[in-house]
C-alpha cells in the first residue's frame, strides 16, 4: 500500500509501542492488569453510588457518569492494545479506525465538559448552600449531563468527518498504538492545514471553555473558603473540592500537553508516555482519588457490605 497512489486506504497499521517481544510482554501483563482494575473500580464506584440512597446526590450522580466515561474511555483503546502486545495484530481496518478515534474524542470532550459540571457543583455547595437543593435539581443535572454528552458528539462529529475526507496516499503506517487525530494527520498526503486550523480551533474551545468555567467555580470556592472562620468549616471544603481538583490537574495537563500544539511537534516517544497516561492510567486511578479521598464513599460501601452481609444470613 505504501509508495502509491491510493486515496482509499483500507486499512491502516499501527505502530505500536515497542519492537521487542520482551517488553511487550511486560507491557501486556501490565497494561491488562490495570485494565481490570479500571473496570472492577469504575463499575464498582457506579454499583456502590447506585445502591446506597445517602450517595443519590449530585455530585455523586456526576461522579457514576465520570467513572461510566472512564470504563468506556480505556475500553475503546486497551483491548485494542492488549491484542497488538500479545500476538503483534497491528493491522486495523479503516472504519475500525475512525470509530475508535471517534469514540475516543467523544469520551473525552464528555468528560472535559462533566469535569467542569462538578466544579460547577462544588462552587453552588459551598457559595450557595442554602439554595443547593433548588440550583443543582435534578432536572440541571440532567441537561449538564446532557450537555456534556452533546458537545462530545458534535466535537468527535467534526473531528472524524475532517479526517475522514483525507486522502492517503504514501504510507498507512500511523505512528502511534492507537488511532489518534496527529498521527493520522501526518499520513496525508493532502495539505491538511485548514483542517489542523478547525481541529485545533474546536479541541482548543473545548479545553479551554471547560477549564476556564473551572477556574472561575474554584476562584469563587476559594473566596468563600478563605472568609470562613470555621476550621472545620474550611477543612471540609478543601477536603470536598481536592479529589477533584487532583483529577482535574492530571486530566487536563496530559491533554494540554498533547493536543494545544501544531501537529509537526508531535513527538512519537513523548507523546505516547501522555497517551497511555490519559488512556490507561488516568481511568485506572480516579475510583481511588475520588473513594480512598472520601469519606462518604467508605461509608457507603460498608454499608452495603452490611446490607449484603445481612441478607444473607436472613437467607
Amino acid at each position: 500500500m505504501s509508495g502509491r497512489n491510493n486515496t482509499q486506504v483500507s486499512s491502516f497499521i499501527l505502530q505500536g509501542l515497542t519492537d521487542s517481544a520482551g517488553i511487550r510482554l511486560a507491557l501486556f501483563t501490565l497494561f491488562l492488569l490495570m485494565y481490570l482494575i479500571t473496570m472492577v473500580g469504575n463499575a464498582g464506584m457506579i454499583l456502590i453510588i447506585r445502591l446506597d440512597l445517602q450517595l443519590h446526590t449530585p455530585m455523586y450522580f456526576f461522579l457514576s457518569h465520570l467513572s461510566f466515561l472512564d470504563l468506556s474511555y480505556s475500553t475503546v483503546i486497551t483491548p485494542k492494545t492488549l491484542e497488538s502486545l500479545l500476538t503483534s495484530a497491528k493491522s486495523i481496518s479503516r472504519m475500525n479506525c475512525f470509530t475508535q478515534l471517534y469514540f475516543f474524542v467523544f469520551l473525552g470532550a464528555t468528560e472535559c465538559f462533566l469535569l467542569s459540571s462538578m466544579a460547577y457543583d462544588r462552587y453552588v455547595a459551598i457559595c450557595n448552600p442554602l439554595h443547593y437543593p433548588i440550583v443543582m435539581s435534578l432536572r440541571r443535572c440532567c441537561f449538564l449531563i446532557l450537555g456534556s454528552y452533546l458537545i462530545g458528539f458534535l466535537d468527535s462529529f467534526v473531528n472524524v468527518l475532517c479526517i475522514s475526507r483525507l486522502h492517503f496516499c504514501n504510507s498507512n503506517i500511523i505512528q502511534h498504538f492507537f488511532c489518534d487525530t496527529y498521527p493520522i494527520l501526518a499520513l496525508s498526503c493532502t495539505d491538511t492545514h485548514d483542517i489542523e486550523v478547525m481541529i485545533f480551533i474546536v479541541t482548543g474551545t473545548t479545553l479551554v471553555v471547560s477549564l476556564i468555567t473551572i477556574s472561575v467555580s474554584y476562584v469563587f470556592i476559594l473566596s468563600t473558603v478563605l472568609k470562613t472562620t470555621s476550621t472545620s468549616g474550611k477543612q471540609k471544603a478543601f477536603s470536598t473540592c481536592g479529589s477533584h481538583l487532583l483529577g482535574v490537574t492530571i486530566f487536563y495537563g496530559t491533554m494540554i500537553f498533547t493536543y494545544l500544539k501544531p501537529s509537526k511537534s508531535y513527538s512519537l516517544g513523548k507523546d505516547q508516555m501522555a497517551s497511555v497516561f490519559y488512556t490507561i492510567v488516568i481511568p485506572m486511578l480516579n475510583p481511588f482519588i475520588y473513594s480512598l479521598r472520601n469519606k462518604e464513599v467508605k461509608n457507603a460501601l460498608c454499608r452495603v457490605t452490611q446490607k449484603r452481609d445481612g441478607s444473607r444470613q436472613l437467607k
